[in-house]
């Protein structure tokens, strides 16, 4: 692909493999950057194992580890962005079964992904 010219291009290539990550852990992709007015929801799955859940997944990338590993970069205020927008798509779409936030951390210095579950 080439070297990546900016974040944003950072975040759609770890976006890429977080999903591929979590279809070969079995949920149903639904859909990417999902957007309103309170922020975005970088990855949107169901998970039929575990009854009809919808799982909205934030993606954390880190170089290195200088400030902290990925999965520690989900703030507070990013997981209130990530519950009001939440929110907007439960009521846009009639969603009235389960839901789950996770976070998929990607530590590319340790080649790790580290996926929690209910993270919030």
């Amino acid at each position: 692909m080439g070297k990546l010219r900016n974040n944003r291009e950072i975040g759609f290539k770890y976006e890429e493999i977080a999903k591929k990550y979590l279809i070969l852990r079995g949920l149903t992709y639904v859909e990417s950057n999902f957007s309103s007015r309170y922020g975005e929801i970088d990855l949107i799955f169901k998970d039929v194992k575990n009854g009809e859940m919808l799982v909205f997944v934030e993606v954390k990338y880190r170089k290195n580890d200088f400030f902290g590993k990925a999965i520690e970069m989900v703030t507070k205020e990013k997981q209130n962005k990530i519950l009001a927008t939440s929110q907007v798509y439960i009521l846009k779409n009639k969603w009235n079964s389960g839901i789950r936030y996770d976070i998929i951390g990607i530590d590319s210095f340790s080649n790790n992904i580290r996926w929690i579950k209910n993270a919030f």
